[in-house]
């Protein structure tokens, strides 16, 4: 897929480039996101080069994962990063995202997942997107509770982070808890 750019009321979502290898080392020195998320720990500056200049082109040139870099429109300054990923199985994806430590606390990543989310089940034509995070990631459960996701359960040992498996919390979010409409027919549970 060509990469493309998202817009929000206040942010751009773009592709990564080698020009934000500085900004992305220096937000992943939090300890937070080297904590919570699969990154690298420590997180090296070749780690972030390796991110912005050759793993998330590569995801968008084989259609397997689309990262974007999620900046302020008035500015520019990068607020986090956020995922698309391919699943399994047919018209699910995933989503995951950090945030910078001097961003946090103020919409822009629920702003981003709505974002992402849209473009998700309209332009990919996705049915559902996951969200998971490792049990106890409060904040990331708070992003993904505001942007509408229903909160579905706990898996066992259902993520691999940095060598230990961890037991993880799942949501989703469907086409229609946007108000779109799915690709294929979706008949729930009575």
């Amino acid at each position: 897929m060509e990469p493309i750019t998202l817009t929000s009321d206040r942010l751009l979502l773009r592709p990564f480039t080698a020009g934000d290898a500085d900004a992305v080392h220096a937000a992943c020195q939090d300890p937070d996101i080297q904590r919570w998320t699969v990154v690298p720990s420590p997180y090296g500056r070749a780690d972030a080069e390796l991110f912005a200049g050759r793993l998330s082109p590569d995801g968008w040139h084989d259609d397997s994962m689309y990262n974007f870099a999620v900046v302020l429109r008035e500015g520019g300054a990068l607020t986090g990063a956020l995922g698309i990923n391919r699943r399994n199985l047919p018209g699910v994806y995933e989503v995951g995202y950090w945030a910078a430590t001097e961003h946090r606390g103020r919409g822009y990543t629920t702003e981003a997942v709505l974002a992402a989310a849209r473009w998700t089940f309209t332009a990919l034509g996705g049915d559902r997107l996951e969200w998971r995070a490792e049990v106890g990631n409060v904040p990331s459960r708070a992003v993904a509770l505001r942007a509408g996701f229903r909160m579905e359960g706990e898996q066992r040992s259902g993520l691999l982070n940095k060598g230990v498996r961890r037991d993880i919390w799942i949501g989703a979010l469907l086409p229609s808890d946007l108000g779109l409409p799915g690709t294929h027919a979706y008949l729930p549970t009575p």
